[in-house]
């Protein structure tokens, strides 16, 4: 199998990847932990699950770009290390939010710890391919797409049940071993000296700074719009969602724990598919990707309709199912061509700069989405009819709603998503002709 090849080929590319597959499977116990924790905490409120969920995206958004300068200035082996050292730490003192008084540790601690998960990703991301061959590298990020997906799938049914036998507070101590295991397996890695591209007229001052980052991006427009896939297929985002239909709605387990982690389950398995299936047509080259990037933003549109119209669990976790493909698929294709475009010197920056991007898409419908749902709360009162609805016929519960509903809220969302396809559709003539003209930078066969 190609990817058992390419782990036994490349031995330093796969503890790099074993420190992904153990701090995921611990971020996902996290996961669930806290949000039903908040949930909990806070009596339910849509827009406190949605401020959980922003201090998780909006602390790399702010930090993110500064720590890409960090990564192409520094040595990206260390910047891993220390980040998982520190996170477990951050990690350890989440057991210190006991009591609903204590919300506010929650958020403080997690504003933290994705402070130095922005130094992680673009830092894993700009290693990769100084780890293997170029011809390798869409197997390798297809594999690291089906590694966040698989973890997300078993890390949060395993999660839920964890959760819901022994309590958050042993999620939270297994998620606090699993950083320093990655800090562990990072630090026997042997990076092979980076690669110095060679520089352009107009690059002969470059001094590896944000604003360097950003020039690069207006220069070369192609990249541009590539590193905005992961933000267009944010728009929309699922996990408030997720939480409230799982916490509110469809109730397994204590405080909805096993019905969360069911439909956190189901996300992984479709961000499995997306990659695998697409792959069957993948030829490797830019172009390709880019039409399969298409492909993968009419999933999300999809899978958001079919979200809407779900009034059981089993429906709701195929609908995300479906809405996970795609965007699994446009988050590997995206950094493949990132990987295979951009110069060594400016990985960092512009991987930081491209999850800068997602995050503030997320950020921005976290907020809408919370909002949203307590204003739903609001029209109908104290009075919860969504549960007292689940005995009703099909779309009945949508009824007793009128139409400021969680079902034309998640519509709403779709025809949102409909915009970053007819966008990229647009403009794949362009980026064609850009593509062609540019050359791949110098980086081994």
């Amino acid at each position: 199998m190609q990817y058992a090849q390419l782990l036994r080929e490349n031995p330093n590319f796969t503890r790099l990847w074993l420190a992904q597959v153990v701090s995921l499977l611990g971020d996902w116990f996290n996961t669930i932990a806290l949000s039903t924790l908040v949930a909990r905490y806070s009596g339910g409120s849509g827009l406190a699950v949605s401020l959980f969920l922003m201090a998780r995206f909006l602390p790399p958004l702010i930090v993110g770009p500064f720590a890409g300068v960090l990564v192409d200035r520094f040595d990206r082996k260390r910047i891993l290390i220390y980040s998982n050292i520190l996170r477990t730490g951050i990690v350890l003192l989440l057991l210190l939010a006991t009591s609903p008084d204590r919300l506010w540790l929650i958020y403080v601690l997690t504003i933290l710890q994705f402070m130095l998960s922005a130094l992680f990703e673009p830092g894993q991301s700009a290693l990769i391919p100084s780890l293997i061959k170029r011809r390798d590298l869409v197997i390798a990020n297809t594999l690291t797409s089906i590694t966040w997906s698989v973890m997300l799938a078993l890390g949060a049914i395993i999660g839920g049940i964890v959760g819901a036998l022994f309590g958050a507070a042993v999620a939270l101590v297994i998620d606090a071993m699993t950083f320093a295991v990655a800090a562990a397996l990072i630090a026997s890695i042997q990076v092979p000296e980076r690669v110095t591209q060679p520089r352009r007229d107009d690059q002969s001052e470059e001094t590896g700074s944000f604003l360097e980052g950003l020039r690069y991006l207006r220069n070369n427009p192609a990249i541009a719009a590539v590193s905005l896939v992961k933000g267009g297929g944010s728009l929309g985002n699922t996990d408030t969602l997720m939480t409230i239909y799982a916490t509110e709605i469809f109730i397994l387990g204590v405080d909805g724990q096993l019905s969360l982690g069911m439909l956190y389950s189901a996300f992984g398995f479709g961000a499995i598919l997306g990659p695998l299936l697409l792959n069957r047509v993948n030829d490797g080259s830019v172009m390709r990707m880019t039409y399969l990037i298409a492909i993968g933003f009419g999933f999300q549109v999809v899978g958001y309709i079919l979200l809407g119209g779900s009034t059981t669990l089993l429906l709701v976790s195929a609908a995300l199912l479906i809405r996970a493909m795609g965007g699994s698929a446009n988050w590997t294709y995206s950094s493949v061509i990132l990987q295979e475009r951009v110069p060594d010197n400016y990985l960092g920056r512009v991987f930081a700069l491209d999850l800068a991007f997602f995050q503030l898409a997320t950020v921005v419908s976290i907020i809408t989405h919370g909002s949203l749902i307590d204003l739903i709360r609001q029209q109908i009162g104290t009075r919860n009819p969504l549960l007292d609805a689940l005995d009703m016929p099909y779309f009945g519960f949508i009824q007793m709603l009128g139409t400021a509903d969680l079902q034309l809220l998640t519509l709403g969302t779709a025809a949102i998503t409909v915009l970053p396809l007819l966008l990229w559709l647009a403009a794949i003539p362009r980026l064609k002709r850009r593509h062609a003209a540019m050359p791949a930078p110098v980086m081994g066969d």
